[in-house]
């Protein structure tokens, strides 16, 4: 057989299976960028050759890295709602005050498609150097038709000006914006009957999320917004359980979402119920830390019941900055005391399982596209104990 290139002489951890999957003496072969041979490199098939081989010098390589939460497309930034935090104020006051997400909106609205890509481009630059391969990214700051549209158009077109996957969500259930003039109900109607029926025949939207919190929407107007994606035959998510307990963690379970985001205030019966869907728990570390939280995910019984547990960046310009992945790591170990299979597990197969990607991204395993990072270190361990420092050697997507 004849391979477009093999890498060889690296220490392969494949992600395949529940654990990290390491094979010593390993080789990964690519063609028509996909993965066409993972495994020691004494199994390569005797008759095969490559147009190039790549020695790898004992390196280690991974799966590509997948963010599986950001909000990586808006205009302006909010670094002086952080000088408010840092004097006092609450996430909540803030957005009570007309600041949060609605100042975001306002800027977002003021920005054209052409600024919308250009301010993203160097925040996915930086998640690219630290191996990124796939980004999922929300809209939700637009608020409206035509900016919402904008916005995800913007999105799409980051995979042609940068070597990256990109799936998009409708995230219209976001906030309330100053035009609604409060009534919650008349807004969500809006996003279920106009905005999201015409965004997914454009073509924009592959799934669905939306803001389950008091100071957002309510479990029942969620419950609406993920009938209609469900009727449009689009995947749901839902940001849950970040600032208190409305059981949104079991309300998306019962939807069979993708996944649950944030999930601080989650009980019991929500951690249950997502292993019961399927329903990956995204652990979001950034945010936590962006608003010195206390109140931490609850990664034991997500153990117990077997609940899948990703991390993500969610980089956003309010609550998290964010944009390493090996940082978001190193947090999730840290403030969530996530071990290190879990922390690189939950940015590669766990993840992919999260955009419901995990057939053809996350893992190792031959069929699957040829994403990869290979990595400077000496043990896995690296990648999640160091701090501000990035061992990346190469990153490859589909093959290249």
């Amino acid at each position: 057989m004849r391979f477009d290139r093999v890498w060889h002489n690296a220490r392969l951890a494949t992600l395949a299976g529940d654990g990290l999957g390491i094979i010593e003496n390993g080789a990964v072969a690519v063609k028509d960028g996909r993965i066409a041979f993972v495994g020691p490199a004494e199994d390569l098939p005797a008759d095969s050759d490559a147009r190039e081989r790549i020695d790898c010098e004992g390196r280690w390589i991974t799966p590509g890295l997948v963010d599986c939460h950001t909000h990586l497309v808006y205009g302006g930034d909010r670094a002086h709602e952080f000088e408010l935090r840092l004097k006092g104020a609450s996430y909540e006051e803030i957005a009570r005050a007309g600041g949060g997400i609605v100042s975001t909106v306002k800027a977002t609205r003021a920005a054209s498609e052409d600024e919308l890509v250009a301010t993203a481009l160097p925040r996915l630059d930086h998640l690219l150097a630290e191996g990124c391969t796939t980004i999922e990214i929300k809209s939700g700051y637009g608020l409206d038709l035509e900016t919402e549209a904008r916005s995800l158009r913007a999105a799409r077109r980051l995979a042609t000006e940068r070597p990256v996957s990109v799936a998009t969500t409708f995230l219209g259930a976001h906030a309330l914006p100053p035009e609604a003039n409060g009534d919650k109900d008349a807004f969500i109607a809006k996003v279920c009957t106009e905005m999201m029926p015409a965004l997914a025949r454009e073509g924009l939207v592959d799934a669905v999320d939306a803001f389950c919190e008091g100071i957002a929407f309510s479990p029942e107007q969620t419950a609406r917004v993920f009938d209609a994606a469900k009727a449009l035959g689009l995947s749901v998510k839902l940001h849950a359980d970040q600032l208190s307990n409305l059981h949104g963690a079991k309300l998306a379970a019962t939807y069979g979402a993708l996944s649950a985001d944030h999930l601080e205030h989650t009980d019991e019966d929500g951690a249950a119920a997502m292993a019961k869907a399927g329903t990956v728990a995204v652990l979001l570390p950034g945010a936590f830390y962006m608003l010195r939280e206390t109140q931490v995910p609850p990664v034991a019984a997500f153990r117990k019941h077997g609940t899948r547990m990703a991390l993500a960046t969610d980089c956003n310009p309010g609550t998290s900055p964010l944009t390493s992945l090996l940082l978001t790591m190193n947090m999730g170990a840290t403030l969530f005391r996530l071990t290190v299979e879990e922390c690189i597990a939950g940015i590669t197969r766990e993840a992919a399982r999260a955009l419901g990607k995990l057939d053809e991204i996350g893992t190792l395993e031959p069929g699957k596209f040829c994403d990869l990072a290979i990595w400077d270190i000496e043990r896995p361990a690296e990648l999640v104990y160091r701090i501000g420092f990035n061992p990346l050697h190469a990153r490859i997507w589909r093959g290249q």
